[in-house]
């Protein structure tokens, strides 16, 4: 007889987004299984853009200084011309970091590094992947899902409340439960290979003939690593040759150059560029996240991030239904992360677009510091907003002062698997405490004192209103003083009640 409930949630796939959520649940005592079919960990350099809204959900998770310290900021491309002469810019526009915005550039890392300091984090909250097991087979009705995994020691049949498909493109979830998955092959194909090679400094993104397809080549050092990462458009059928005789002999004909020489190939792969885009992320008690509900081409760095903040946007949804939570609370996944993905793939293939044309340029779009969830059914404002960011909207960062005199981020205050209910000059007794919500008033005389006026700028509050942040750094309501009963209301709806 099948055992009933092996686990609260089975996580398939152990890349990006499958850690983040399997971290997660892990901080919030949620049981979970993560599984791998591969033997063992990716070692390719594949996505190694770190958005600034990933940062600030990596800070969030404990693991912010580590992925920075494993990485480095973005080189200045190196754009060769014909005769060898060559123009440096940067790859992204440059902004300063701000009180609200604390992450202002992305980072790169390659692919491996940050999922090696994940799986570094999630053995210290007591959690593992299993490698080398496969889901092959799976059934729901209205109480959870039996899932039949095969591994080294033959096949098991688990049980799970839920299964979240985080298993890439080609997902055996999406397959399983009929879902479909939208979307086009965009006529490109590409070869990335992590080298290590001689022949070119590590000051520059090196890139060669912008524009021109069949000659195109870049060869970026890969920070963290003594890698580069070689990217090059191929023609779109037969054969390539991704030994390090033939990456060199590419590299020969696409630069002009006999000094550069691959020594040899640790990763490699020719690849098709799609943008897909699946029909739904929910069948009832499973999921998907990640590459399995949506793949982007690589320009813009979008893929890893997107897929890391599918996990950060469910994993604190399906911990307070577990916990008890209405199971309403759900549906809000798919409504929240389906259009931003769809918005991530138009600008991806814009952004492929000019990089056909060799003037691409990053600006403030891909950081994902702008995406919010404002026609959110978790998002709640009386009155409305005229002025400031909405309901839905990410909650900005600020510095404060404690009453005691230190120096404190409010996003210090945020992080953590609570909510967060912030008081602009209130009063005291006017919001009741509830379990799994903190509270903090700032004001003159409170515990928290804006002196530079930092947070009452990146907020625009005025005296009496309160801003309640959910888990995962989104604003879920904005209310004021002669509204705090629709405050108490909506708190109740999402299991946040005074104790009896």
């Amino acid at each position: 007889m099948t055992k009933q409930f092996t686990a609260d949630v089975l996580i398939c796939g152990a890349g990006a987004a499958g850690l983040t959520l399997a971290i997660d649940l892990a901080r919030r005592g949620v049981s979970f299984r993560l599984i791998e079919k591969q033997a063992g960990p990716f070692h390719g350099s594949r996505g190694k853009g770190i958005q600034p809204r990933t940062l600030e959900i990596f800070e969030d998770l404990g693991i912010i200084d580590r992925i920075v310290a494993a990485g480095g900021l973005y080189p200045p491309q190196r754009k060769y011309r014909d005769d060898g002469s060559f123009i440096e810019s940067e790859i992204a526009e440059h902004a300063a970091p701000t009180p609200a915005e604390p992450y202002n550039m992305a980072l790169m890392i390659p692919q491996f590094l940050t999922e090696g300091v994940m799986r570094e984090r999630l053995l210290e909250l007591g959690g593992r992947v299993e490698f080398g097991y496969e889901l092959v087979g799976l059934e729901q009705d209205e109480d959870g899902v039996t899932a039949r995994l095969s591994g080294r020691a033959g096949e098991e049949t688990i049980r799970v409340r839920y299964l979240v498909g985080a298993d890439g493109g080609r997902s055996f979830v999406r397959h399983a439960l009929g879902i479909g998955f939208q979307g086009k092959t965009l006529g490109v194909r590409a070869v990335v290979a992590d080298v290590v090679l001689t022949g070119l400094d590590r000051l520059a993104w090196h890139r060669f003939h912008d524009g021109a397809m069949d000659r195109q080549i870049s060869l970026c050092p890969l920070a963290g690593t003594e890698l580069f990462q070689l990217q090059a458009p191929v023609q779109l059928d037969g054969e390539i040759d991704l030994s390090a005789e033939g990456l060199s002999a590419m590299v020969a004909e696409r630069t002009g150059r006999n000094d550069i020489r691959i020594q040899s190939v640790l990763w490699a792969s020719a690849y098709q560029m799609n943008a897909r885009l699946a029909d739904r992320y929910r069948d009832r008690r499973a999921f998907l996240i990640g590459d399995a509900a949506h793949i982007h081409p690589p320009t813009g760095g979008q893929g890893l991030n997107t897929s890391v903040q599918d996990a950060y946007n469910l994993g604190w949804k399906l911990a307070s239904v577990i916990g008890g939570a209405s199971a309403t609370l759900l549906d809000s996944y798919e409504a929240e992360r389906r259009p931003v993905a769809a918005k991530v793939l138009g600008l991806s293939t814009d952004l492929l677009e000019a990089a056909k044309r060799g003037d691409m340029r990053r600006g403030r779009e891909v950081q994902q510091l702008d995406i919010g969830y404002p026609g959110s059914p978790l998002a709640l404002e009386k009155p409305g907003r005229m002025a400031g960011p909405s309901a839905g909207a990410r909650a900005p960062d600020a510095p404060l002062r404690g009453a005691a005199g230190q120096p404190i981020r409010l996003f210090a205050l945020l992080k953590g698997t609570h909510w967060t209910l912030l008081g602009y000059q209130v009063k005291r007794e006017t919001v009741s405490a509830c379990t799994g919500l903190h509270i903090h008033r700032i004001g003159p005389d409170a515990e928290l004192v804006d002196d530079s006026e930092h947070f009452r700028d990146a907020y625009a509050v005025s005296p009496g209103d309160w801003v309640l942040v959910r888990p995962d750094g989104y604003i879920g309501a904005f209310v004021g003083s002669r509204q705090v009963d629709g405050l108490t209301h909506f708190l109740a709806e999402q299991g946040l009640q005074p104790p009896p």
